[in-house]
Parts: C-alpha cells; structure tokens; sequence
C-alpha cells in the first residue's frame, strides 16, 4: 500500500447494516449518571508525516467519550517506530501499555517467545468482539496461522473482509482512443501499446515507475509466479512461494524470474521503459513526467491519479487505472493478507490490577461496530449521515481538494492504518468514486488475482539467526544482479549462469529449506 493506504474506494453498494460483531456498551464505557473514573492507559503511536497525529482529532475525543477512557498517545516519527518499540520491548524500560501497528514478524517474534509481550490468545474470552469479527469474516484460519511456534498468538491483527485493488498499471485512457488501441490485458498487449505511445512520441519514455524498480517488481511479478526483491511478498527477498505445492523455492534464480528479466530488459533496451527509474523517482517528479506527456503509463496508486490530472498540460488528459495483466502465471497483483498490523501488549501491562478491563476496553474500542464505525467513518452527524443505507460524507469533506479520503485521515483522524482495526470493503470504497469501485468489482471477479501472503516459517531463535545470516548476502547479491539484467549492464543468456552460481554459492538452496523445513 501507498503512504495513504487506508480507507478503500467508493461505491454506491450498500454499508452493510448491523453486524454480528455489534454488541452492548461495556460496563466500563460511559452512561448517564456513571460514576466510573475513565480508564487511563498510554500508547505507542506511529506518525506517518503525510498524515500527522494530532491529540484533538475527533475519533480520539468520541472515541474517549464513548467508551470511557483517557488515552495517552507518545507519538513517534515512523521512520524512528521500530527502533523505539524494540528497545521498549527487550529493555522494558517506558514501555508503554498498548503498542499500536506492531505484528510479531522478525524481532518481535523472538522477543515473544522469550516473554516481553503478552500471549494475548490466553485471554480470548476477554476478546468477544475481535473474536466474533473473525468468524463474521471467515478469517479462523488466517488468525490461526499468526500462532507463534508455542502455540500461542501475541498481539490482535487488523481484520480485512477482503482484499482491495489499491494500485497498478495506470496509463493515458484518452491516448488509447486517440490511437485507436485496447486496453491491454496481457504483458504483450502492454509491450504493443508501449511501442505505440514511443513511435508517436520518439523523445518519451512511455512507462514509468513510482519510488522505483520495488513497486514495478511487487505489482507485475506475481503474473510470472514470482514475488522477489524488496518488498516481495515473502519478506525474503529472494525466495518465492508455490501456490500450487505450498512451498517456497529459490524465486531469485528461477526460470520466471529468468522469463520476467527478460521482458522488462526488453522494454528498458527499447526506450519503452524510463531510465531514471533505477534509482528511485520522486512523487513530484513522477507527477510532472505524466502530467506533461514525457510519460503515458506507469505503476502507481489510485489515489494519486487526481493529483497527476489536476497538474497536465494537455486538453483532455484522462488517467485510467486497469486490473492486473495476464502473465505466464496468470493475472495477479501483489498478494495481500487479511490480516495486518495491530496490537499488542507488553509484558509489564499484565501485572496492571485492572488488566481484565484494559483488554475488554481495546476489544471494544477497535472491533466492535461501534468502535469500528468511528476509526473509519468518524461521528454520525459530523462527518457523515445515513441515507438509508447508504453513507452520504459532510459537504466540507466531499468538497475538499484532498479527497474524501484523505481529508478524513488529515482533520479527522478516520482511516488511519495505524488505529483502524476492522476494514470493510463496502464501507472503505465510498471514500472513493465510483470508477475505483467499477476496477475493484472486476478484480473481485477475477480468478484469485489478489494471491494470499505466504505463510511465516516457525523459527527458532538458533533457525532464525541461520536464516538471517543468509538473507542478507542473497538480498544484496540479488539487487546487485536484478540492476545490471534490467538495465543491460548484465547479458541474461551470458551471465545467467553466473549469477546462478554466485547466489548457490551464497546458499540460496539451504536458505530455501530452512524456509519449507520450518513451515507449519
């Protein structure tokens, strides 16, 4: 996801009316003549500069309103988040009682299993609300497999109904029609429209790429088997998942990576593809290379269409954004999980006396409908109201040059990766317009384009240190290579055999086993 994923698109379906997951005021929330004292307890936050904290957002305040409590957010840059919450974790030292946006991949994992975080799956009746969104959305088997390798889960996941259609390939729909072309629906359709916007326009560089070869990479290669690189999808960076045999096997050396290399240098030694994207392009850059026709495709996020539009220069500019393009592998963007990041607890919040009540509060903060209703949509009467069923924004922010929803996440605090727990899709898409609701209905309907995560390998500190010593090398090794084959510096008929050998000799082989030995 972009640096504004979030909420999802627009749409006019219907919000879904009361869910199963609906329940009660707790005891402990707010109601006429309660005497209770608000419950008091500190969280990590962390701030995105795009979308920054402020104390007075209005979830916050309702949030604390309605459900009794008195947050204290320690907000922290997110760039310095995880150096923060691991030092808080090993150290014990200022941690705080809650620890937002946090799973148990990588260091935390070990850090549960030595016991600085609590095994939250112990107090599952004390969930009801997480529990019950996870059998309303079918997510029994996802949440299972987030168990560490004692059996026990430590931290509570977002939960996604399903899967969005966030960014892909967006091209120049008015230049399809003025040169009478399709929209492409393979990689070979692509390469022939590509060739096309390049005859027409010899000095353009017809595809470019935001951030980067990273988000070329993650949205395209799925369609050639492969996820590899930063950000591939198995954390990896050079191993790949089978969807069919449920394993792993050595992507980075591959024959579809071989077949993947081979289109994308093509492109690059043809002029289609922009030079500059090896190092990576700047948001203002990328705009200006679209908005001003030196480019007419690129990989990007939807969100970011309405920008690029509003700064061209020429009369009838229209980007389009297209569902993912078939491959040797089929049609598939980048896989997605149905969890995500989320919360969890530090050891020393356990030996709180009102510990019981902290939980129960968080479950109904962040998964009831309530709560979830609120770190969305913001106040009924405020930001929205119902028309039926259906969700009809606050004129300011359907108006507002941010867009519904970002507008929602910068005065509102709605829509923040960083607190929304529950994510519906219906309700996401009417922050956006009904073109991005059109694209995602095709995606939905297309067969598994979105591919699950694949599944974390159950290390043991010794394992997980093995394993980390051979990723690094292969990692830096593999982006050395993926360079010099993309932009001709490296011959993949010459050197292929080479490269192969040097990741072999780095044991890519034994780094794969590790991965398959160690799965569930």
């Amino acid at each position: 996801m972009s640096a504004l994923t979030g909420c999802n698109t627009k749409t006019n379906s219907s919000e879904p009316s009361s869910s199963p997951t609906s329940t009660s005021p707790s005891p402990d929330a707010a109601t006429p003549g309660k005497t209770e004292e608000p419950l008091k307890f500190k969280v990590f936050y962390s701030d995105n500069a795009t979308l920054p904290f402020q104390k007075d957002w209005l979830v916050i305040k309702e949030v604390e309103k309605r459900f009794n409590v008195d947050i204290d957010f320690e907000v922290i840059p997110i760039a310095d988040y995880q150096t923060k919450v691991s030092l808080a974790l090993n150290t014990g030292n200022n941690a705080p009682d809650v620890i937002l946006y946090q799973s148990t991949k990588g260091e935390n994992a070990s850090l549960a299993l030595n016991g600085a975080i609590v095994p939250i799956s112990d107090y599952s009746d004390w969930t009801p609300n997480f529990n019950a969104r996870v059998k309303e959305f079918g997510l029994e088997k996802e949440v299972d497999a987030l168990k560490l390798k004692d059996g026990k889960r430590y931290y509570l996941p977002s939960l996604y109904d399903k899967p969005f259609y966030d960014g892909g390939l967006i091209m120049r729909e008015d230049l399809l029609a003025k040169y009478q072309l399709d929209a492409p629906k393979t990689f070979d359709d692509l390469y022939t429209v590509l060739k096309k916007f390049k005859e027409e326009n010899p000095d353009s560089y017809p595809l470019t790429i935001l951030a980067g070869p990273r988000v070329l990479y993650r949205m395209t290669m799925p369609s050639f088997g492969i996820s590899v690189g930063k950000n591939g999808a198995s954390g990896t960076n050079t191993l790949s998942w089978d969807y069919d045999k449920q394993t792993y096997f050595p992507g980075a050396i591959s024959d579809e990576y071989k077949e993947y290399m081979k289109f994308f240098s093509k492109l690059y030694a043809e002029g289609l593809l922009d030079p500059e994207m090896a190092d990576p392009i700047d948001g203002d850059k990328w705009s200006q290379k679209l908005a001003t026709g030196k480019s007419f495709a690129t990989y990007a996020y939807y969100d970011q269409i309405g920008g690029v539009e509003s700064a061209a220069t020429e009369p009838g500019f229209k980007l389009q954004m297209y569902p993912p393009l078939e491959g040797p592998a089929g049609a598939h963007h980048q896989p997605k999980s149905s969890t995500g990041s989320g919360i969890l607890f530090p050891k020393k919040t356990a030996d709180r006396p009102d510990f019981e009540r902290l939980v129960k509060a968080i479950d109904e903060i962040f998964y009831s409908e309530e709560g979830a209703k609120i770190w969305c949509l913001g106040v009924e009467g405020q930001t929205y109201t119902m028309d039926g069923d259906k969700i009809k924004y606050a004129d300011e922010i359907v108006n507002s040059p941010n867009g519904i929803y970002k507008e929602m996440q910068l005065k509102y605090g709605a829509g923040s990766d960083v607190t929304q727990m529950v994510w519906v899709n219906a309700r996401e898409m009417t922050k956006y317009d009904e073109n991005y609701s059109q694209i995602n209905a095709t995606v939905a309907a297309m067969d598994n384009a979105i591919q699950s995560i694949p599944p974390t390998p159950m290390f043991d500190d010794m394992t997980a240190e093995e394993a980390s010593s051979l990723q690094t090398p292969l990692s830096d090794t593999f982006e050395v290579w993926a360079d010099g084959f993309l932009t001709g510096k490296k011959n993949l008929d010459k050197d292929w055999d080479q490269y192969v050998k040097e990741m072999k000799n780095l044991q890519i082989e034994r780094f794969t086993q590790l991965y398959n030995d160690n799965l569930k």
